[in-house]
């Protein structure tokens, strides 16, 4: 029997975080330390669960690729939750959908730059802490997000997120090369579209309007259609959802991060999953082999594990593309948890 799935979207949640500074900084008080009290904003997300009357036994993350947001995941959630559901009745799988910084109702918060994979990365350690939630046992990451993702597993392991923080026990990454991006791939095609909205006025009439205009300019009507839904409506005109020029800084940092080091020495007790697209213009010969070498290495007991999986029939947007073969990859091995 198919799992009643709810969804809940967020509130705006606040993190109270307190900084000692010294007399220097926050001033002279006969040489005494001053607290400051400041209220931090997290990150927007919507929240799926397999039994939505019973409390929820694991967690898995969504983050999603550039210029997207938390809703492109939600269809594929629901099909996973069905999957873990049928396969474990015992298990309450939940999965939480978040919108990055810059992207989705995450635009509309006050979050502080640098814009980067590392803030990026943080957010998500922040929303956990604001919540009071567990740690995700699973984290899933697409393109961007999939940087995002290792970046999250990075700092987690290096206790950047405090003593209380755990690591994965799976994380995910969607067709995103770990290291420096090579120009010769397409992302040179994403910095072009950048180049193109930057141009754009910033009161847009409509969305038909936007997707002529760009059929115009030479681009397919695949990613014109997809760039219209990142529009709402606001009075008589349509605005972006995301934030372009801080957006821009999250694609520079990105482009420029490489987490190797990390595949080579992934953290005890968690698996890095890499999932390339078949189609997929992503990728290099040499990134291929070296992510093959490092899944096919002697497993160590100091280490935890790369896996490399191919999903076939799919181009980058694994979950558009071929989703029942993306759930047949990813349910069966979240489950065994």
């Amino acid at each position: 029997m198919a799992a009643a799935i709810s969804l809940r979207r967020s509130s705006c949640r606040l993190l109270l975080t307190r900084f000692h500074n010294s007399a220097t900084l926050a001033g002279q008080h006969g040489g005494a330390t001053t607290t400051t009290t400041r209220w931090l904003e997290t990150i927007a997300y919507e929240e799926l669960r397999a039994h939505p009357e019973k409390p929820y036994t694991s967690t898995a993350f969504f983050i999603h690729g550039f210029l997207g947001s938390s809703r492109n995941w939600r269809s594929f959630s629901r099909n996973l939750l069905a999957s873990l559901s049928n396969s474990s009745p015992s298990s309450n799988w939940r999965t939480v959908m978040v919108d990055m910084r810059n992207h989705g109702k995450s635009a509309e918060r006050k979050l502080d730059p640098p814009h980067d994979m590392e803030n990026a990365a943080k957010d998500l350690a922040d929303l956990v802490k604001a919540e009071e939630w567990r740690w995700p046992e699973v984290v899933i990451g697409h393109s961007m997000g999939g940087k995002v993702a290792l970046q999250f597993l990075q700092s987690c392991s290096r206790g950047e997120y405090g003593d209380s923080a755990l690591c994965p026990k799976q994380l995910w990454v969607l067709d995103s090369v770990p290291g420096e991006v090579n120009p010769l791939n397409s992302n040179e095609e994403v910095r072009d579209v950048l180049r193109t909205l930057q141009s754009l006025p910033s009161r847009i009439p409509s969305r038909k309007w936007l997707v002529n205009h760009l059929l115009g300019l030479g681009y397919s009507k695949a990613l014109s259609d997809w760039i219209g839904t990142n529009l709402k409506k606001v009075d008589d005109h349509e605005t972006w959802v995301f934030d372009l020029q801080n957006a821009q800084q999250m694609f520079d940092s990105y482009w420029e991060k490489s987490y190797w080091n990390l595949l080579e020495n992934p953290p005890k007790g968690t698996e890095i999953i890499i999932v390339r697209a078949e189609k997929s213009d992503r990728w290099d010969e040499d990134a291929v082999e070296r992510i093959q070498k490092l899944a096919n290495r002697e497993a160590t007991e100091s280490l935890g594990k790369v896996s490399f999986n191919l999903l076939p029939n799919s181009g980058h947007w694994v979950h558009v593309d071929n989703p029942k073969g993306l759930l047949e990859i990813l349910a069966p091995k979240i489950s065994s948890l």
